[in-house]
């Protein structure tokens, strides 16, 4: 149990002693932004005034003199501030607990939780059309999606991902007409697919003159290019799933009967439509064309009545682009439609990325390939950089400045602390230095400023990854351990761990302390799937 669930109960119980009711589900606690506010604060008393018919200041100290005359463990002080806030100030046995924790829990347990409790969710994204390469565009948002999935596996949840492979239609032909434009000589029809790459398949493809033999194939080629790009950034999928397996195998149309038979589809001007507004849509919207054509969303909502109503997964999460936004209300009114309970379908739409330097590719037409910016920059600061921000903010990158291996650069800075903890257990290992028991060491050494700091990062862990989780949010991950390497600077530059100024009992303590940042940096990065270097 953390210090902050210890603080939660104790509210709560207090808060029963007071016979406030009813009780709150949860006690809300926040660090404090300034520390002279104290280690953990709460607002409870505001929001359980009214309950206890007091005002908040008076709930507040109430709670301040209960909670003092029986002290949970690690409290030192219970005050009041504000309008009604309880701050708590710990004994920094709390941070030598959690360090504890942290060394005992491991890479394979911190930080782990079970708010999945095995339940199945889906993650579909990138699903880029096998019509090209996929570029910085298309492919910012496969680390997000890869991410997420490593949180939500590491909070109890069963994930699968899944790439969705718009392999037929108009695009297709698009792409078979420009390839045999090209190996013909000719040039690229208007609305064909233009860059070097096609002229590359041209010359490469030796099937017949026609337009769907070469489309396909070519679709193929394209999707084996963009399955080993994912590969080179640690991402693999569960499912690569064909869009034509659902049109060829008649869903669509079963899926349209479906909902047919509910009071939501209606006849109008020669098509049919989906009531959509029946269920918080801004209108209706067309399923079947009056010229018999079934539309993306028909297609949509049948791949979707696919993940739910036969392969039986209890959440999908989809991950698009900001192009998407238009289709994001009807798609939730059609699965909604279709029988599957609000809130099981979640759609997380990712803004637009730009490079600080404009265009970096010459050979590529109008966008910069993925594997460009790999080639250049490297996998760990690729996926780094894409989870440093909120992906409903619009990204500029600076490629320059990742160039460069320095202090500014944020990927080299994380790693570089990693690096240092690897050569501080080498340095120990050559000095024939073993490293005691973590209960046979005394941790209450640890006081200095620097090492506090790293202490309270590493405590903070738990809390958020499951934020990130609840949140969808791996960029919380990614502020955190460029703190923590913050932290870890800091400590690494006035805090020495061996020399003969450094009694051995605080050589032993802080041993202790560097490979709980190892922990904590291990298990953040592999969340974000960066790597943790050795050197550097």
């Amino acid at each position: 149990m953390t210090v902050r669930d210890i603080l939660a109960d104790s509210v709560l119980a207090a808060l029963a002693d007071l016979e406030v009711e009813p009780l709150p589900t949860a006690v809300a606690l926040e660090r404090p932004a300034r520390p002279e506010h104290g280690d953990w604060s709460s607002n409870v008393a505001m929001t359980s005034a009214k309950a206890a018919g007091r005002s908040p200041r008076e709930l507040a100290a109430a709670l301040a003199e209960r909670l003092s005359a029986h002290p949970p463990p690690h409290v030192a002080a219970v005050e009041v501030a504000g309008p009604g806030f309880v701050n708590f100030r710990l004994r920094q046995s709390w941070l030598q607990e959690a360090l504890c924790e942290v060394v005992r829990e491991g890479t394979e347990g911190y930080a782990r939780h079970d708010e999945g409790k095995g339940e199945r969710v889906q993650l579909e994204f990138v699903s880029a059309n096998p019509t090209g390469p996929l570029h910085v565009g298309n492919g910012w948002l496969c680390s997000y999606g890869d991410a997420l999935g490593r949180i939500l596996f590491r909070c109890g949840w069963s994930v699968s991902r899944e790439y969705y492979v718009n392999d037929t239609g108009g695009q297709i032909r698009r792409l078979g007409e420009s390839l045999l434009a090209r190996r013909r000589g000719a040039d690229v029809p208007e609305e064909g697919y233009q860059g070097e790459y096609v002229s590359e398949l041209a010359r490469a493809y030796d099937g017949p003159d026609d337009v769907g033999a070469a489309g396909r194939w070519a679709a193929g080629r394209i999707l084996d290019n963009i399955r080993s790009t994912l590969e080179g950034l640690d991402i693999v999928f569960d499912e690569w799933f064909s869009q034509a397996s659902i049109e060829e195998s008649g869903a669509v149309e079963e899926t349209v009967a479906l909902l047919r038979d509910t009071d939501l589809v209606y006849e109008a001007d020669g098509a049919t439509w989906l009531r959509s507004t029946a269920v918080g849509d801004s209108r209706d919207r067309v399923l079947v064309k009056s010229d018999g054509e079934f539309t993306y969303l028909a297609g949509d909502l049948a791949y979707h009545r696919d993940k739910f109503l036969v392969r039986g997964f209890d959440r999908v999460i989809d991950i698009f682009g900001a192009d998407h936004h238009g289709q994001v209300a009807s798609l939730l009114a059609g699965v909604e439609a279709l029988g599957v309970g609000p809130g099981r379908l979640e759609v997380e739409l990712g803004q637009m990325v730009s490079l600080a330097e404009g265009k970096m590719s010459k050979r590529s037409g109008n966008f910069v390939s993925m594997d460009e910016l790999v080639a250049d920059i490297g996998p760990d600061a690729t996926r780094l950089l894409s989870l440093m921000n909120s992906i409903d903010q619009a990204t500029t990158v600076d490629l320059e400045l990742i160039r460069r291996q320095s202090m500014e650069n944020p990927v080299y800075y994380v790693q570089y602390a990693h690096a240092r903890i690897a050569s501080i257990d080498r340095v120990r290992a050559e000095r024939g230095i073993e490293r005691l028991p973590i209960d046979r060491v005394d941790l209450g050494l640890l006081a200095h400023a620097r090492e506090l700091d790293v202490l309270r990062s590493l405590s903070e862990l738990p809390d958020v990854v499951l934020v990130a989780c609840r949140e969808r949010a791996p960029h919380k991950v990614t502020t955190w351990v460029r703190e923590l390497a913050k932290h870890f600077h800091g400590f690494y530059h006035d805090c020495y761990v061996m020399g003969q100024e450094v009694g051995e009992e605080l050589t032993q303590a802080r041993l202790w302390l560097v490979e709980g940042a190892r922990i904590g940096l291990a298990v953040a990065l592999g969340l974000l799937g960066v790597s943790a270097p050795e050197s550097m």
